[in-house]
């Protein structure tokens, strides 16, 4: 099989010298975890060191959402701002260690799920980074959220443990 002529291959030097790619917008999930702390350490470093642009989401999980939050528009109201407060801290950390451009979003919805068929499209990052809590018991045989980011992502997906 003939090497195509219009795709440049990066040499071995090329590899060996340093970075091939540089992201131009990192997209990472965020909530209260251990895991998502970590992932969104990550995520600052590397929108720092690509001068990228960071976007962090957080999403209002359906099962937070029961059946009087949803019928109290003032309830569901507070859950937004509640969220809302804390992106505007995550904000700010990032823009105070050095990340020029963070931009922040609030979708509601299972989380995997939301963050592939809507954010990613919404976002259009080059890279998303998500962190990895350890299931116990039964649950972890159902998979996580961030198995089904990984799996069907159209992006490259950086799980943090």
């Amino acid at each position: 099989m003939a090497k195509s002529e219009n795709k440049k291959v990066p040499s071995e030097d090329d590899i060996i010298k340093g970075k091939v790619y540089d992201y131009k917008r990192v997209l990472v999930g965020v909530d209260d975890s251990p895991d998502a702390q970590l992932a969104y350490q990550y995520a600052v470093k590397q929108a720092k060191e690509d001068k990228s642009e960071l976007v962090i989401v957080s999403i209002l999980e359906e099962q937070d959402v029961n059946v009087f939050t949803a019928l109290s528009k003032e309830m569901l109201d507070q859950q937004r701002k509640t969220i809302q407060e804390r992106l505007d801290k995550y904000r700010r950390v990032a823009e105070n260690s050095g990340v020029k451009s963070v931009k922040t979003l609030i979708a509601e919805g299972d989380p995997g799920e939301t963050i592939v068929k809507q954010v990613i499209p919404q976002v259009d990052p080059d890279l998303v980074i998500v962190g990895s809590l350890s299931r116990q018991g039964v649950a972890k045989y159902f998979g996580s959220q961030a198995a089904y980011v990984a799996k069907y992502s159209p992006v490259s997906v950086l799980v943090v443990r």
